[in-house]
């Protein structure tokens, strides 16, 4: 049993980490740390977490601790998960692992040195929506995949998390946000690294310095090319789609893990196949996933060795926009 110590504590901990710890198989969540230390003891109480922990070094250097979730703002990724590895723990982080692909290569190359596991929390590579299309697309279903295309769309006045706009704490906006959650989903199920990148986006007088919604055109190295499309102006969707030679594969609000969705076979405008699929366990399967790679009996989806390749992309996205010109990736 792998007990985790959660570094920051605030919406994302309550809505989605929090529900997934009791049903896990071999993991617990056994203390926590956020910046208020009136509201983590509330929190602890709340929530019938056993330890509250006065600093991030406290929680790092516990014995009760057996792994760190670093769940703090994006800015404090770097300095919270090089804590960790220097305290020998391994670290689960969440995504985008950094603000830039400079600091996930000095997390690697922390790593290296402690001999610890670090991965990213990308969940959606443990939806049973993606593993479908994976699988069908693997087993030629579609033929030759030709084109992709991921979109996230949520409402960010309405979030709790007010500092997704704060250009100081967040990577970006939605590019960086849920974007990141839109390119590794057409990854996984492409099984593809990416090769160039070209972005048009936009920011208003809320979102400013940041983007508020943005399209992003990737060419996948597989030899499908695709496209992003995000905000944070628009009521929530997630949807993701496969077309090849053959059929496209579909699945409106793919990316979700609230309710059941449809995973639709599609051919000549005919649904030859739908398959009917839960994601609520998502959460749940990451976790434990991540305890079996710590504990040597598995291997772990998301490692931040292929995380570094997603922020060299959200690099690239960015760079894109800034300059008006398509970016080529470095070569695996």
């Amino acid at each position: 049993m792998i007990r985790y110590g959660l570094l920051g504590f605030g919406h994302h901990c309550v809505k989605r980490l929090i529900p997934a710890f009791p049903s896990a198989r071999v993991s617990v969540l056994t203390g926590l740390w956020r910046r208020d230390l009136e509201k983590a003891a509330a929190n602890a109480r709340a929530y019938r977490i056993e330890h509250v922990f006065a600093t991030p070094e406290e929680l790092c250097a516990s014995p009760l601790v057996d792994a760190v979730f670093v769940t703090s703002p994006d800015a404090l990724h770097l300095p919270h998960v090089l804590l960790a590895l220097a305290h020998g723990k391994p670290v689960l982080c969440e995504k985008p692992l950094g603000m830039s692909a400079d600091e996930v290569e000095q997390m690697l190359a922390a790593a290296k040195n402690a001999g610890r596991c670090l991965g990213v929390a990308q969940n959606l590579r443990y939806n049973k929506s993606l593993e479908v299309m994976r699988d069908w697309i693997a087993e030629g279903r579609i033929g030759r995949p030709l084109l992709a295309h991921s979109q996230f769309c949520f409402a960010a006045e309405s979030s709790p998390r007010k500092w997704i706009y704060d250009p100081a704490l967040a990577c970006g906006g939605p590019i960086g946000d849920v974007g990141i959650h839109c390119i590794d989903a057409l990854r996984f199920v492409l099984n593809s690294r990416l090769a160039e990148v070209n972005t048009l986006a936009r920011a208003d007088e809320r979102s400013a310095p940041l983007e508020a919604y943005a399209t992003i055109g990737l060419d996948f190295t597989v030899g499908a090319m695709g496209s992003v499309t995000v905000s944070t102006r628009g009521v929530y969707r997630s949807v993701i789609e496969v077309t090849g030679e053959t059929g496209t594969i579909a699945s409106e609000y793919g990316l979700t893990v609230d309710t059941d969705v449809d995973v639709v076979l599609w051919r000549a405008g005919n649904a030859q196949e739908r398959m009917t699929v839960s994601s609520a366990d998502g959460y749940t399967r990451m976790l434990d996933s991540f305890s079996d790679w710590v504990e040597g009996r598995d291997e772990y989806r998301a490692t931040a060795a292929d995380g570094l390749h997603n922020q060299q992309v959200l690099d690239a996205a960015y760079a894109s926009w800034r300059t008006g010109r398509r970016q080529t990736l470095p070569v695996a």
